[in-house]
C-alpha cells in the first residue's frame, strides 16, 4: 500500500482559496490555547529539567494514570499497568502491527474503513478480509462466520462514529460482537478516537469494556480530537504482558513520547473541566454537521444516499450509478473545493460512487459556500 490518497489531496488543497472537506482537522478556533499555554508554562516553570529530558518508553507515570482514569470514566476499568502512552493513536496502531502481525496474517476489517490503519497493518504484510456490515455496523453472525473460515490474527473495528461512514454500532450489537470475540482465539483492536464528539446524550462504552475480552483486546485512543492534534499524546489499553512487547517495538522505533507534552496534558486534565469545554465543541460540530447534510441534500443528484452521524467528524455519501468520485474530485478542485473519494477506504469491491466529507474544519457559512461551489459537478 502506497501513499495515502488523502495526503496527496492535502498537497493539492494547500491553496488557501480552496475550501477543503478532505481531512479530519479539528477546528483550531475551538482549541483551548490559553489553557494549554498555562499548562505548558507551569510544567516548564515548575519542573523544566524533567519536562525537557528523556522519559520512560511506556509513558510518564502521571500520564498513564490520567489515561487509565479517563478510560474508567468511559466505562472501561483500567489499571495504569494496562496503559502504554503513544505519540497519538496512529503510532499505537503501528506499534500493535509490528508486535502482533507477521506477513500473511489475516486481519478482518469493516469495508470501508480508516485507510491509515490499513497502511499501518499493510507494512507488516498482512492480508485484509472485509466484514459484512449494515446500518448498525458489523453483523455479528458474519463476523463469527469470517473468523471460523479465515482464522484471522485480529479484528479491527471503529464502532463509534466510524471513519469514513459515521456509523455507530448500537449497544446490543456491541454485546453480540463481544460474544463472538470471546468465543474465539483472535485479537480485537478497537479504535476509539471520536466517541467523545457525540451530539446526543447517549454514551456507548467500547466493546472492550466487556471483561471477557481483557486478555484479547486493545483500545486505541488519544487527545487529538478532544484537545488538539498537535499535542501528540495517545494511548493503548491492553494486556500488560503484550504491552511490554509493544514497548520494545516503540523503544526501537521512537524511543519515547514527548515528555513535555505528556506532563502538560496531565496538568491540563487535572486543572481543567474538559467535559464542560466539550459541550461547546459538540454543539458547534453538530451545527456544522447539520449544515453540511442540509446543503448536500440540495446539491447531490436524485438517488444519492447520505449518512447523518450522531457524532464524530464525517459525512458519507453515495451517488447514483454512473458517477465516479475519483474523477469528480479533480473537477471539484477546479471549482475551489475538495472532498475525499470513497474508493481508497475499501479493501474489497470499492464503491466508486462514494465520497467522504469532513464537517469540523470550517464554520457553517464556509461549509455552505464550499458545497455550493461543488453544485455544478452534479448539475
Amino acid at each position: 500500500m502506497g501513499e495515502s490518497p488523502i495526503r496527496k489531496l492535502f498537497g493539492i488543497a494547500h491553496d488557501p482559496s480552496i475550501i477543503s472537506f478532505a481531512g479530519g482537522h479539528p477546528a483550531p478556533e475551538l482549541f483551548d490555547t490559553e489553557g494549554l499555554s498555562r499548562a505548558f508554562s507551569h510544567v516548564i516553570d515548575a519542573n523544566g529539567g524533567r519536562a525537557l529530558q528523556y522519559g520512560p518508553t511506556d509513558g510518564e507515570p502521571e500520564m498513564r494514570e490520567a489515561a487509565a482514569k479517563r478510560l474508567a470514566e468511559q466505562g472501561v476499568p483500567t489499571s495504569p499497568a494496562n496503559v502504554l502512552i503513544t505519540s497519538g493513536s496512529q503510532q499505537g496502531l503501528g506499534l500493535l502491527s509490528q508486535t502482533l502481525f507477521n506477513p500473511g496474517d489475516i486481519v478482518l476489517v469493516e469495508n470501508p474503513t480508516y485507510m491509515s490503519a490499513l497502511q499501518a497493518f499493510a507494512l507488516q504484510g498482512v492480508e485484509f478480509r472485509a466484514l459484512l456490515s449494515d446500518e448498525g455496523g458489523v453483523i455479528p453472525e458474519a463476523l463469527d462466520t469470517a473468523i471460523r473460515y479465515w482464522k484471522p490474527k485480529a479484528v479491527y473495528l471503529i464502532p463509534t462514529f466510524q471513519n469514513p461512514t459515521g456509523v455507530t454500532m448500537p449497544w446490543s450489537r456491541r454485546t453480540a460482537i463481544a460474544d463472538v470475540i470471546a468465543a474465539h482465539d483472535v485479537w480485537l483492536i478497537e479504535d476509539d478516537p471520536y466517541s467523545e464528539l457525540r451530539f446526543t446524550d447517549e454514551v456507548l462504552p467500547p466493546i472492550v469494556s466487556d471483561p471477557r475480552l481483557d486478555d484479547r483486546s486493545f483500545l486505541a485512543n488519544s487527545l487529538s480530537k478532544v484537545l488538539a492534534p498537535g499535542l501528540r499524546v495517545g494511548w493503548l489499553r491492553g494486556p500488560e504482558e503484550v504491552l511490554e512487547r509493544v514497548g520494545v517495538a516503540k523503544q526501537g522505533s521512537a524511543l519515547q513520547t514527548s515528555t513535555v507534552d505528556q506532563l502538560a496534558a496531565v496538568h491540563y486534565l487535572e486543572h481543567t473541566d474538559l467535559e464542560s469545554r466539550l459541550v461547546t465543541v459538540r454543539a458547534e460540530y453538530a451545527s456544522r454537521m447539520n449544515t453540511m447534510v442540509d446543503e448536500l441534500a440540495e446539491i447531490l443528484p436524485p438517488g444519492s444516499v447520505l449518512t447523518k452521524p450522531a457524532g464524530g467528524m464525517f459525512v458519507w455519501a453515495r451517488l447514483p450509478e454512473g458517477f465516479d468520485t475519483s474523477e469528480l474530485v479533480y473537477r471539484a478542485i477546479e471549482l475551489g473545493t475538495i472532498f475525499v473519494p470513497g474508493a481508497p477506504f475499501y479493501v474489497e469491491e470499492p464503491d466508486e460512487r462514494t465520497m467522504r466529507f469532513s464537517f469540523v474544519s470550517h464554520g457553517s457559512e464556509t461549509i455552505a459556500q464550499g458545497l455550493r461551489r461543488m453544485a455544478p459537478l452534479f448539475a
